[in-house]
Formats: structure tokens, C-alpha cells, sequence
């Protein structure tokens, strides 16, 4: 459903209401009516309170930048797992958004680095190899210390298309390129699981 925008004397509490509800509307999974109740709240909501909200905006857009090494969000040059000596520095998974690594470093099983591309190939949609961080991967490629590339795009048309790009990109290296494992979780149900489920699961069956 397209969204419904407030022209400039449209709204009864006047313009400044109005242009706040378009503007919540344009987030992402925010509808009409979740706007205007987020404007409601704005409006009812103790004055530090909303001013706090405007100025963590502020401070987030003006302070948070790339990191210079994986390409997360970060408020310095180097994010804190790329600064981390502990993290080994050879095993880099790539990524296509920082939300991503944040879930995958949740579940406290990996202990390398990440490169977040900020996206995935979609020729139809006009996003390219350029339009992404591959170029920045493929530098710290030819520095010489990555042996192993996790890739965790996700298991899409458009993920797939993304990783198969990168491992020809990488071929010829040397470098090992492994991928995360799919199919059947566990403590799951074979009569829930889908096709896709299924068949990657068949493929990558291990020793028992």
C-alpha cells in the first residue's frame, strides 16, 4: 500500500503534525496509522523526552561512520571487533548488512572478522558490484592475511548471485571459501521443514 502523505494544511493539528507523521511513515514497516500514533506519543511525551529522541538522531547521524577495515557502523575508525587482538585476523565472514553480524556474533560461535558489503547484487533493481564494498574486500584480499572467507549472504536468488560473484572474484588465491551450513535445525520437525530446507540439508549431510 503507497504512502499516504499530509499536504501542507491537510492535517487538523496543522503542518508541523502533519510533516511529522510523513516523516515516521517513511521508516521502514511503519504504516499511516503506526505513524500517527508514534506523532500522538511525540506529542503527549514530556518535552526532554522528545528532544532526547531528536538529539540521539542527530548524534547517531553525525558521529557514527564506516569502520576502515570491515565496513560496519561504527563511531571510529576502527570498530571494536576489528581492533580486537584477540579475533583471528586470517577468517573473515562476509555479510550483506551490519544487523547481520550483530545476530551472528550473538550466538558467540565465531571468532574471526566480518565484512559487511551493505547489500547484494540485484541487476534488476540496478545495483551493482560498485554499489557495494567488494572493491574494499578484495584490498584486504591482496594484503595477504586472509586464508578463509565465511560466506553468510543470505540463502536467497540475490544472496547466492552475490557470493557465487565474490568466490570467482576470490578464485585462484588461494584462499578457502567456505559457506554457513544450511537445512534442518535442530530439535526441528522433517514434516515442517520446506524443499529448500530439505535439499540443502541432503547436500550438506556430514558423517555420522
Amino acid at each position: 500500500m503507497p504512502k499516504v502523505n499530509f499536504h501542507s494544511n491537510e492535517h487538523p493539528y496543522g503542518e508541523a503534525f502533519g510533516s511529522l507523521i510523513n516523516e515516521f511513515s517513511r521508516l521502514p514497516g511503519v504504516g499511516r496509522k503506526s505513524a500517527e500514533r508514534l506523532a500522538y506519543h511525540i506529542l503527549n511525551c514530556r518535552e526532554e523526552d522528545a528532544l532526547g529522541l531528536s538529539d540521539s538522531i542527530r548524534q547517531v547521524r553525525s558521529t557514527i561512520r564506516r569502520c576502515k577495515i570491515c565496513q560496519c557502523f561504527t563511531q571510529t575508525d576502527f570498530c571494536n571487533i576489528c581492533s580486537d587482538p584477540r579475533r583471528d585476523q586470517s577468517l573473515v565472514c562476509i555479510v550483506e548488512q551490519p544487523k547481520d553480524m550483530s545476530s551472528l556474533e550473538a550466538s558467540g560461535a565465531f571468532h574471526g572478522l566480518y565484512h559487511v558489503l551493505h547489500g547484494h547484487l540485484a541487476p534488476l533493481d540496478g545495483i551493482g558490484p560498485d554499489d557495494l564494498t567488494i572493491t574494499d574486500l578484495m584490498k584486504r584480499i591482496r594484503q595477504g592475511k586472509v586464508k578463509e572467507l565465511v560466506m553468510a549472504t543470505n540463502p536467497t536468488l540475490e544472496g547466492d548471485g552475490t557470493a557465487l560473484y565474490i568466490t570467482n572474484l576470490v578464485e585462484g588465491t588461494g584462499i578457502k571459501i567456505t559457506r554457513l551450513a544450511r537445512g534442518i535445525a535442530s530439535g526441528s520437525v522433517l514434516e515442517f521443514a520446506n524443499r529448500e530446507m530439505l535439499a540443502d540439508a541432503l547436500r550438506g549431510r556430514q558423517s555420522f
